[in-house]
């Protein structure tokens, strides 16, 4: 089984800028799309950011240009570069990870991390 362990969450006012991190450990063949979502109070998990493996992305609209994801094969970790951040960015923000193993194929979710903009 594979855990995603995130980190960098925090308070930050508006203008600010954080950059949470999600590494992955645990039994498997590889690690494909890794990617954050963002939840906030009496909303739907949305997507924020997608990386594959070989480095294309993909962003949310409200988000392009302000956010930046990476990762770092070698260690299984993927990091949000969030720069500009607006009080709507507000939100519990997941890690997610394709998982390959040799048995399947499955999405694992980090626990979440608290990203909190004040005005």
């Amino acid at each position: 089984q594979v855990q995603l362990v995130e980190s960098g969450g925090g308070l930050v006012q508006t203008g600010g800028s954080l950059r949470p991190s999600c590494a992955a450990s645990g039994s498997f063949f590889s690690i494909n799309t890794m990617g954050w979502y963002r939840q906030a109070p009496g909303k739907q998990r949305e997507l924020v950011a997608l990386i594959t493996r070989g480095g294309t992305t993909n962003y949310a609209d409200s988000v392009r240009g302000r956010f930046t994801i990476s990762r770092d094969n070698a260690k299984n970790t993927v990091y949000l570069q969030m720069n500009s951040l607006k009080p709507e960015d507000t939100a519990v923000y997941y890690c997610n990870a394709r998982v390959v193993t040799s048995q399947r194929i499955y999405d694992a979710w980090g626990q979440g991390t608290q990203v909190t903009v004040s005005s």
